[in-house]
């Protein structure tokens, strides 16, 4: 399957022959250029959040959650949870959305 090849010279030389065949005629080559459309901005719901400690094992699991004022029971749980040979827990602040 061969293709014809055709240069950009001759496609060139093509598209001035119609635009002057147009003119010739009385119709106009240039195109009206379209506004950019306008994107509308969603309002950004304001979203309240709070923050606690929160208590994980190893595998990301919360297993307990305190208040912020609280951090010294969550480390005293995390060391509680962690001794004995047991899994590593440790302790995270977490941001939670509270809804009013």
């Amino acid at each position: 399957m061969a293709r014809k090849v055709v240069s950009r010279k001759a496609l060139r030389e093509e598209a001035e022959a119609a635009e002057a065949l147009e003119k010739a005629e009385g119709g106009t080559t240039k195109k009206k250029k379209k506004a950019p459309a306008k994107r509308k901005k969603k309002a950004a719901a304001e979203v309240r959040v709070k923050l606690f400690y929160g208590v994980f094992n190893q595998s990301l699991k919360r297993v307990a959650l305190y208040e912020f004022n609280q951090k010294k029971q969550a480390e005293k749980k995390a060391v509680e949870l962690s001794k004995d040979g047991k899994t590593p827990h440790f302790v995270q602040k977490v941001k939670e959305a509270i809804e009013e």
